[in-house]
């Protein structure tokens, strides 16, 4: 098991479902954790008699990321990580999408984990040792995104931000990036059709299952590690092996 204890961790979109496992994960390696949103989830995230605290902030707008880095500083003491996490769009055909919509779109899921980890920077270098940011991203950034064509442009600039900011704030801060790929999780149901639906889906997959909220946790946990010393600037895929071709599919099928 990996020990963390004596950090203190931020993690933005921490009552969501991949937020949740990230949040339980960082709290049983031992490490303080501080995660927001824009609501107070209606249940505490507890592991073993330890809570996460919970601070009411809308990340798309800066006055209230730099609240989220000071209120957890100056409850701690320290920063040592961040997982910028929070982020997604609904489904919106390009030609008809607004351009408020496509701003908004962009502000959350790339400018606004740019801001807080601008942010989280002098914090983290104030705390001494070596800092650690991860970037959630998706498997939308490395290729078409039909149907979310500014969330995968913005996830595909996160990539781009997290080489660039791993180049200017080494050796003190490690950033890295998590291109995350279809997951399994109750929000979905309606999405996928059902249970059958994830199933089908699934079976496409080479592992032959959609990711848990926990796999995505536990890479997380790697690159926030002294597992990862080394590894800063980097892209890890967590998508069970990528997406088959749809044309082989339908080849066989014909």
């Amino acid at each position: 098991m990996l020990d963390f204890t004596g950090k203190v961790a931020i993690v933005t979109g921490g009552a969501g479902h991949i937020g949740q496992a990230i949040v339980k994960a960082l709290l049983t390696s031992g490490a303080e954790v501080v995660y927001c949103g824009r609501n107070k989830p209606t249940q505490d995230i507890v592991v073993d008699g330890k809570a996460a605290h919970f601070i009411a902030a809308d990340i798309r707008n800066p006055d209230d990321s730099q609240r989220l880095i000071d209120e957890t500083v100056a409850r701690f003491s320290r920063l040592d990580i961040l997982v910028n996490n929070a982020g997604g769009s609904p489904p919106v055909d390009a030609a008809n999408a607004s351009a408020s919509f496509t701003q908004k779109i962009i502000q959350l899921n790339l400018v606004a984990p740019m801001v807080l980890a601008q942010q989280a920077y002098h914090a983290m270098i104030a705390s001494g040792g070596v800092a650690s940011v991860v970037n959630i991203s998706s498997v939308s950034a490395v290729r078409s995104s039909p149907g979310t064509a500014a969330y995968g442009a913005a996830k595909a600039g996160l990539l781009n931000a997290t080489e660039s900011l791993a180049m200017e704030w080494g050796p003190h801060i490690r950033v890295n990036s998590l291109i995350v790929g279809l997951v399994h999780h109750d929000a979905g149901v309606d999405h996928y059709g059902g249970e059958e639906g994830f199933k089908r889906v699934a079976d496409m997959l080479p592992l032959k299952r959609m990711a848990q909220p926990s796999d995505v946790a536990d890479a997380v946990m790697y690159l926030c590690s002294d597992q990862a010393a080394y590894v800063s600037g980097a892209s890890l895929a967590v998508h069970g092996g990528g997406e088959v071709p749809v044309f082989l599919h339908l080849a066989k099928q014909h």
